[in-house]
């Protein structure tokens, strides 16, 4: 079966940090992308770590705040996510394929996106 879980998500005021964990079970993954949907808009590419490269990539909103890395034996990867802003207002979901690095907006078509985890960045 199938599973990604986010978790960490929270309410944290203007410049805040959350650090949010990321668990698969049911399928090989060679690379975690972190994407999230705030309302009324589509998902979109958020970052991406190549679990075997140890290499990553971030659209550019949040380069320089937000740092994905990868996880030991019981969860795959982390978003560490510092300086928030209100527009990083989301649900903020994990997958096991990463976002097109040269449009981090396109619209993924993937099957098994999991529950989120909701971000809420608000004084």
């Amino acid at each position: 079966q199938v599973q990604l879980v986010e978790s960490g998500g929270g309410l944290v005021q203007p410049g805040g940090s959350l650090t949010l964990s990321c668990t698969v079970s049911g399928l090989p993954y060679l690379a975690i992308g972190w994407f999230r949907q705030a309302p009324g808009k589509e998902r979109e590419g958020v970052a991406c770590i190549s679990l075997m490269a140890g290499s990553s990539y971030y659209r550019d909103s949040v380069k320089g705040r937000f740092t994905a890395s990868s996880g030991n034996s019981r969860v795959a990867a982390y978003l560490q996510m510092h300086s928030l802003l209100p527009e990083d207002t989301a649900v903020y979901f994990c997958a096991t394929v990463c976002p097109n690095s040269y449009d981090m907006s396109q619209v993924i078509d993937w099957s098994y996106w999991g529950q989120g985890t909701q971000v809420t960045v608000s004084a």
